[in-house]
């Protein structure tokens, strides 16, 4: 047994939510916020058999699509400046995957 931990952006949850549980997987969906940016994500746990791993690896992929967004950050130039803004264009989306062994799993 396998239990895959998959971080992904706020706005790819929700398609991928639905294929996984199309397929059968059991998901559970916790909110979470990322250091970058600040943005909203979604932390799903997801229980597999090894056979299993490739397969929902697959769909997440399918499902978390990078895209680049212009964020706006405060910067200073020198000492005693104050904060400027300035746009900058950053890559956001896909996803961190973490694949654990499952030492015992009991289903209640």
């Amino acid at each position: 047994m396998k239990l895959i931990v998959a971080i992904v952006q706020d706005q790819d949850a929700p398609s991928l939510l639905d294929d996984l549980t199309e397929q059968d997987y059991r998901v559970t969906k916790l909110a979470s916020t990322g250091g970058f940016l600040k943005s909203g994500n979604t932390t799903l746990l997801i229980g597999v058999e090894e056979a299993q791993v490739e397969e929902v690896i697959k769909t997440i992929e399918e499902n978390g699509k990078t895209r680049e967004i212009t964020t706006s950050l405060m910067t200073v130039t020198m000492p005693g400046d104050t904060y400027v803004p300035y746009p900058l264009v950053v890559k956001v989306g896909g996803a961190t995957v973490f694949v654990l062994d499952v030492e015992k799993h009991i289903r209640i």
